[in-house]
């Protein structure tokens, strides 16, 4: 399936927006009427040198739109409203956050001791699923989620490109209780002018399995939790999720792509369709291995935009804070400082459960291994 018909222009105030489309229609027409002020960010990214770690400092984010917003900023524009969305219906649209983590000007180094800031370079999009405001990305067809999969791909290609980007990381909060600002569905993408300190340290075992002549780290672990079976939910041509020995989370699924590949861009053709039907049931487990739908917080594992590309295997890692609707996890000091989880949920315990939560066919056979990289 060819990239779906994209529509790019900007925003009243010079911010990109790109627009795809399910199928291929009449050129889509794009007017933003609305008068904006330039976006103004600040954003600084400071060193702690105890951790090696970068904090990103945002305060500017604290008047970005609530949960409660009306009306909603990422619903169809209409002649009373105009929103982000300078258009009617859509099927999915991409456009530069109003209110970005990573966006600061360039104000150069600071040096107080072994204090070092400077300014947040790189950048945050926001991906909107569709123009219906009461619905979910699990509850949309197949054919949309196959459009979501082609716009990450696409802006994981065009994001890597820039020079001041070193990480790019497609995510999804769903729901108010883990931290979605906005119902309307919708997940973002952040480019990272740094690689994460957790993605860092995947790439360091990465590279340590390879130096012992293990190979892929991620292959090990995918054939491992086949052998073994207990803890894999689903499996399909191309994907298989499975809930990970070392789970940290009540409910968390890691969905592998059974090739060794680096990125959502470097994904066939064959593999995005398979991949379209298995992302969109893994959420729909979500929705119904409780009594009511989970939050849940999802993100893709890629690899880094420049560098060491061949030691990264691409992965969504999928998970909610709570067992139970009403029952969250709360982390406590020694998890949140001292950074050792402690899980009070059986990993093969929730991969039965969202074993049984729904149905996964693949339309085609099952290899018996995956392709693992040496």
């Amino acid at each position: 399936m060819p990239l779906p018909h994209r529509t790019s222009t900007t925003l009243a105030d010079g911010r990109e927006i790109h627009f795809y489309d399910d199928v291929a229609g009449p050129e889509r027409k794009v007017v933003d009427t609305r008068v904006l002020p330039p976006v103004e960010s600040g954003a600084e990214l400071r060193w702690d040198p105890t951790t090696e770690e970068w904090v990103v400092m945002a305060a500017h984010r604290r008047s970005r739109s609530a949960h409660t917003a009306a009306p909603c900023p990422l619903c169809p524009s209409t002649d009373g409203s105009a929103t982000e969305i300078p258009t009617g219906d859509y099927d999915v649209a991409v456009f530069e956050n109003r209110y970005p983590a990573l966006r600061g000007a360039d104000s150069g180094q600071r040096h107080e001791g072994t204090s070092l800031t400077l300014p947040a370079g790189g950048r945050c999009e926001v991906m909107v699923f569709g123009s219906e405001h009461d619905t979910s990305l699990a509850q949309l067809s197949e054919q949309r989620v196959r459009t979501v999969i082609e716009a990450w791909a696409d802006r994981t290609t065009a994001l890597n490109a820039l020079p001041d980007v070193e990480q790019v990381v497609c995510f999804e909060n769903r729901g108010s209780e883990i931290g979605a600002t906005l119902a309307h569905p919708h997940g973002q993408i952040y480019a990272y002018p740094f690689m994460p300190s957790r993605f860092e340290r995947m790439q360091r075992a990465s590279r340590h399995a390879h130096a012992r002549g293990t190979g892929c780290v991620f292959c090990s672990v995918l054939a491992t939790e086949l052998t073994a079976g207990h803890r894999v939910v689903a499996r399909s041509p191309h994907w298989t999720a499975f809930v990970p020995h070392a789970a940290r989370w009540p409910y968390e699924v890691h969905l592998y792509a059974n090739r060794h590949v680096p990125d959502l861009a470097a994904l066939t053709a064959e593999e995005r369709a398979d991949l379209a039907a298995a992302y969109r049931s893994l959420l729909r487990r979500f929705e119904t291995v409780a009594e009511a739908p989970l939050p849940y917080m999802a993100l893709w594992i890629q690899a880094p935009a420049r560098g060491e590309r061949t030691h990264s295997h691409l992965h969504a890692q999928i998970f909610s804070d709570r067992a139970t609707p009403l029952k969250p996890k709360r982390l406590a000091a020694g998890e949140l400082g001292a950074g050792t989880f402690i899980s009070e949920v059986e990993p093969e315990q929730a991969a039965a459960a969202l074993r049984a939560a729904d149905t996964w066919t693949p339309a085609t056979p099952v290899p018996d291994q995956p392709t693992t990289a040496a």
